[in-house]
């Protein structure tokens, strides 16, 4: 069975402070972000998982640095968020279902061992730690199945925060692209997940991985704390 991988990596990055696509931000063990991320999904799948990276700003030095991966360009990355980088990467990889991943996660390689189970059965998950709950991440709420019912920045009463690493199965793929396309450009990728889920009935298990290391790398203090892992 072939994975497919989708990474996003089209933003600036700017409150980080480098010049650099985030993504390549060196780690104190000398990898990048991005690769300590293949090797992860090699060290899961195998070589032969499909990688489709969406790029935007600064591309080519992503391309330079991982030239035998498939590419997405959002020629609009500096006017749109995480929602329309899905969007794009969706269409493009045909009817599977697709495993994806923000470019500046910094995680823990059993992570994705971990939602090997829930992929081969097909189910469509997001990623989740239920170890804090900061105002300022993605939160998340379940139904009385375990389900996830609400997912966005703005949730009351969330139980754990949304990771970065989500899966949507081959038979939900279409409805998730026609809400992405409907979002604002603004929007992050978890407001076509929530209106799938209300709108569609969207299954979305969370799967937790709270003793597991994973990081967003948005702030210097993010880095350093990513570099305790690595």
């Amino acid at each position: 069975m072939t994975h497919q991988i989708v990474i996003l990596a089209a933003g600036m990055g700017s409150r980080l402070g480098r010049s650099l696509p985030k993504p390549l931000t060196a780690l104190s063990d000398g990898r990048s972000i991005m690769r300590q991320q293949h090797d992860n999904i090699r060290a899961a799948f195998g070589d032969d998982a499909r990688i489709t990276t969406v790029v935007g700003y600064r591309a080519e030095t992503i391309v330079e640095a991982f030239p035998d991966v498939d590419y997405v360009y959002n020629d609009r990355y500096d006017q749109t968020n995480t929602s329309k980088s899905l969007l794009r990467a969706l269409k493009a990889t045909g009817r599977a279902g697709v495993l994806w991943m923000n470019g500046d996660v910094v995680f823990d390689p059993r992570v994705l061992g971990r939602a090997v189970d829930l992929i081969e059965r097909e189910q469509s998950f997001v990623t989740v730690n239920t170890a804090k709950v900061s105002d300022e991440e993605v939160k998340y709420t379940v139904d009385d199945r375990g389900l996830i019912s609400a997912l966005s920045k703005t949730v009351r009463g969330g139980i754990g925060e949304a990771v970065g690493i989500n899966y949507i199965a081959a038979a939900d793929k279409k409805t998730l692209i026609q809400q992405l396309g409907r979002v604002d450009d603004q929007d992050y990728f978890e407001r076509g997940l929530e209106f799938a889920i209300i709108e569609n009935g969207l299954r979305l298990q969370p799967l937790d991985i709270s003793d597991l290391y994973a990081v967003e790398v948005d702030f210097a203090e993010d880095l350093e704390r990513a570099n305790q892992y690595v």
